[in-house]
């Protein structure tokens, strides 16, 4: 799971960056905030990549999420963007936990096998 999550909040590091510069754009928005908000988001997501399976990290995950999905009233392109990002961690979290669950059970396979199986 771990992987797999982690590669979809690499690429919303990115994606929130982009967003970043589009919405310095808009003359109705502080630069200064621009960067604030985009600074935390960026950093909560690389932050994110180290506490995936810690507890309350998928949690976190999921308000990175919404957050990127609310942020489309102010770069209106970020609702499509922060719906796609939302299917992919769904995704991520839910095939990343089935790839942990079979790893595990064919360790457990290969660990009753035993060494005098052979």
């Amino acid at each position: 799971m771990r992987t797999l999550c982690s590669s979809t909040l690499i690429g919303e590091f990115f994606v929130i960056g982009f967003a970043g510069l589009v919405a310095m754009k808009d003359a109705s928005l502080a630069t200064s905030t621009v960067w604030w908000v985009c600074g935390v988001a960026m950093v909560l997501s690389v932050l994110l990549c180290g506490m995936i399976t810690r507890p309350g990290g998928v949690q976190l995950g999921w308000a990175l999420q919404a957050g990127l999905v609310v942020s489309g009233f102010f770069v209106p392109v970020m609702f499509f963007l922060g719906a796609l990002f939302a299917v992919l961690w769904w995704c991520s979290v839910h095939y990343g936990r089935r790839v942990d669950e079979t790893k595990a059970r064919w360790a457990a396979a290969q660990g009753s096998a035993g060494p005098d199986a052979a």
